[in-house]
């Protein structure tokens, strides 16, 4: 078990990579001293490595425990009942996608899971209006698993919260206003959970858990067991491994807040290498983003001038409009789903 009171004595050393900077919210409740170095840390983070474990963000044992036995208890269901609520019968993109059928940098992704929403009802874009409202609907639940629906609503509405209040530090310790971004989340935000699962690699050892990437929202909250296998990309180039630190979340920055500051605070690429054969490995990402009509004006601080610029990938463009970028994504990664009920929207090949 890592020695998590040894680890924070020191949490901006990190010379050999063995672990990600460590950020305890919690300092932020402890006076201005604390506050002060809480800014500090976290700043360094953001700006430098884009990906932290977040440790006293007041997320319990009981919340935590209670939605990873109902979420290994979906994975434990007979696949068909798992494929009664196949993401392919949604045109929003909700529901359980089976091994294989996502896909990262065009190649799949050896994992399975189940993407769960805000629940809304459906809002089928009307004439004239920007194609990622078909994002905003309803999820799929499993019969008989009630305990899923209320214990990953629960956590939606409880990471919310840790999110908004991480972006309102962050903010702060970057000089820029704490509010600046309020208006763009609110009532019609649009969270993302996964639930997810790797069965262990491909047969021919060859399948790529989830290849390299960055999210394209504000933040993602990332929940792993034991088993490890998320890397990150450091100023090396390589990417190291993120160590398993009991009771934390992994944090990274998303696109968003990179184009925001023009490149000061970096989103990261990422990626996670599948488990041994033999091994199941699971995981819980939260994605904290915007209303899908967001539009993300630049970011008012004093470090504006130090910014390097966005990186450009100009096979990844990003739109000043959020719904775009996620509905961009979503179509890349379920390429059933694009198939089945969004045709119109594919580029031809």
């Amino acid at each position: 078990m890592t020695n998590l009171t040894n680890l924070s004595a020191n949490p901006s050393a990190n010379p050999s990579y063995q672990q990600l900077p460590i950020i305890d919210l919690s300092a932020a409740d402890r006076g201005p001293q604390a506050r002060a170095l809480l800014h500090a840390q976290l700043h360094s983070a953001a700006h430098d490595v884009g990906f932290f474990q977040l440790v006293g963000h007041g997320v319990g044992e009981r919340e935590t425990g209670d939605l990873l036995a109902a979420m290994r208890a979906f994975f434990a269901l007979p696949e068909a009942e798992r494929l009664a609520i196949d993401n392919v019968n949604s045109p929003h993109f909700r529901g359980y996608t089976r091994t294989g059928d996502e896909r990262t940098g065009g190649r799949q992704d050896w994992r399975d899971q189940l993407d769960i929403g805000a629940e809304r009802a459906a809002r089928i874009p009307g004439p004239g209006e920007p194609a990622y409202w078909w994002l905003e609907g309803p999820n799929q639940w499993p019969a008989g698993l009630p305990e899923l629906r209320s214990a990953a609503l629960a956590w939606i509405e409880r990471l919310s919260a840790v999110a908004e209040r991480l972006l309102h530090e962050l903010l702060t310790a970057i000089g820029a206003p704490v509010d600046f971004y309020d208006a763009v989340f609110g009532e019609r935000a649009h969270p993302h959970l996964k639930l997810v699962r790797y069965p262990g690699s491909a047969g021919d050892g060859a399948g790529q858990g989830v290849g390299a990437h960055k999210d394209y929202g504000f933040l993602t909250l990332l929940l792993q067991d034991r088993v490890g296998g998320l890397q990150v990309q450091r100023e090396d180039g390589l990417f190291h491994d993120v160590p398993p630190l009991d009771g934390a979340f992994v944090v990274n920055l998303g696109e968003l807040l990179e184009v925001a500051t023009n490149g000061y605070l970096v989103a990261t690429n990422h990626r996670v290498v599948s488990p041994p054969s033999a091994v199941e490995r699971f995981s819980v990402p939260f994605f904290y983003n915007p209303r899908l009509d967001a539009r993300v004006e630049p970011l008012p601080f004093p470090h504006a001038s130090a910014a390097p610029g966005v990186t450009d990938d100009p096979a990844n463009p990003l739109f000043a409009e959020y719904g775009f970028n996620e509905l961009k994504g979503k179509l890349r990664a379920h390429p059933l789903v694009a198939e089945r009920h969004h045709a119109e929207l594919l580029s031809p090949a």
